[in-house]
C-alpha cells in the first residue's frame, strides 16, 4: 500500500523572534513636552501679533504726552492718565456727536435689518410661491459683489434724491435687510420641525404666529449672533460715511477717528485714546455673548 509523499521541510532553521525593545519612558516624555513647547510657543507669538497693537492702543491713550515723547511708545504709563479722553469729549470737534451719531445708526440698521431679514428669510424657507428659489439666488449673488463697486452708483442716487450729508443716506443702503443675514437664517429656519408646525396650524396659528412664537424662539443663538455681526459690521463702517457725509454734524465714530490723525498729527497719545475708545464697545460686546456665539456656531455647525 503506497503513501502520498509529504513535503520536505527546509534545510535552513527559521530565525528565532526577537521582541521589539520597548521605547523608553523618558524620551517619549521629552518629545511631547518639546511638541506642546513647540506648540505653546507659536501660540504664544500669535497671540502677541494678534494682541500687540490693542494693548499698545491701549497703553499709549493712557500715557500722558509728555511722559510719550520721553521714553517713547512701549513705555508703560506710569502713572496712567484719563487726561486724553476727556480731552476728547471737552474739544470742539470732539467725540461726543460721532458717538451720539454711529449709535443711533446702529440702531436704526440693526432694528431694520433684523426685522427684514427674518421676515425674507421665513418667506425663502417655508412659503412657497413662483419663482423662489430664482429670486434667493439672485439676492445671495450679491455676495460676491464688492462693496466699492456700488459706492459710486449709491452716491449718486442719494445725491439725485437730495439726501446726501443726511442720516437718512448713512442708513438707507443697509437697512432693508442683509443677503448673509437671510442666507443664514433661511437655512436654520429650514430645520424648524415641520411636526410643531403643523401642530400650530392645527390650533389656529397664522403665519406672523408661527413665526414669532415657533421660529424665531428656536432659533435665538443665531439670531443673537447675527445682531453682533450687524453691530461689529456697521460700528466699523468707513467708507460709505466718508463719501456720503462731510463736516462733523453727520460724522461717526471711524471717520472722526481717521480725522484725528490728521488733525493731530504729533499727538498721538489723543489718536490711540479715540482708537481705544471706537473699539471699547465691540470688546464688551464680544465679551458679554461670547457663550451665545459659541452656541449658536456650535448649533449651525451639527445642522
Amino acid at each position: 500500500m503506497t503513501t502520498p509523499d509529504t513535503p520536505t521541510e527546509s534545510a535552513t532553521p527559521a530565525r528565532p523572534h526577537r521582541p521589539r525593545r520597548p521605547r523608553s519612558t523618558g524620551s517619549m516624555q521629552a518629545r511631547t513636552l518639546a511638541g506642546y513647547a513647540g506648540t505653546y510657543v507659536v501660540l504664544a507669538v500669535a497671540a502677541v501679533l494678534t494682541l500687540g497693537p490693542f494693548l499698545f492702543s491701549v497703553m499709549t491713550a493712557f500715557t500722558s504726552s509728555t511722559q510719550f515723547a520721553q521714553e517713547g511708545p512701549l513705555a508703560i504709563p506710569a502713572p496712567p492718565v484719563i487726561d486724553n479722553i476727556i480731552e476728547l469729549f471737552t474739544s470742539a470737534d470732539g467725540f461726543v456727536t460721532p458717538v451720539a451719531v454711529t449709535v443711533q445708526m446702529v440702531a436704526v440698521i440693526l432694528v431694520g435689518q433684523m426685522v427684514f431679514s427674518v421676515l425674507a428669510a421665513y418667506a425663502f424657507a417655508q412659503l412657497r410661491f413662483p419663482g423662489r428659489d430664482l429670486l434667493f439666488w439672485v439676492y445671495i449673488a450679491t455676495l460676491m459683489v464688492p462693496q466699492v463697486v456700488v459706492v459710486v452708483p449709491l452716491y449718486l442716487m442719494m445725491s439725485e434724491m437730495g439726501l446726501r450729508n443726511t442720516f437718512w443716506a448713512l442708513i438707507l443702503p443697509f437697512v432693508l435687510g442683509s443677503p448673509y443675514a437671510i442666507f443664514l437664517l433661511r437655512e436654520n429656519f429650514r430645520g424648524v420641525p415641520s411636526e410643531l408646525m403643523d401642530a400650530m396650524r392645527i390650533n389656529g396659528a397664522g403665519t406672523l404666529r408661527l413665526l414669532w412664537h415657533l421660529v424665531v424662539p428656536l432659533n435665538r443663538p443665531i439670531i443673537v449672533t447675527l445682531v453682533l455681526i450687524t453691530v461689529v459690521t456697521h460700528w466699523n463702517n468707513f467708507m460709505w460715511p466718508m463719501v456720503i457725509t462731510s463736516g462733523p454734524e453727520w460724522r461717526v465714530i471711524t471717520v472722526a477717528t481717521s480725522a484725528l490723525q490728521s488733525q493731530y498729527n504729533n499727538n498721538w497719545t489723543l489718536v490711540m485714546a479715540g482708537t481705544t475708545l471706537a473699539m471699547l464697545p465691540l470688546v464688551i460686546l464680544m465679551i458679554v455673548f461670547q457663550k451665545q456665539i459659541t452656541s449658536s456656531v456650535g448649533d449651525t455647525t451639527m445642522r
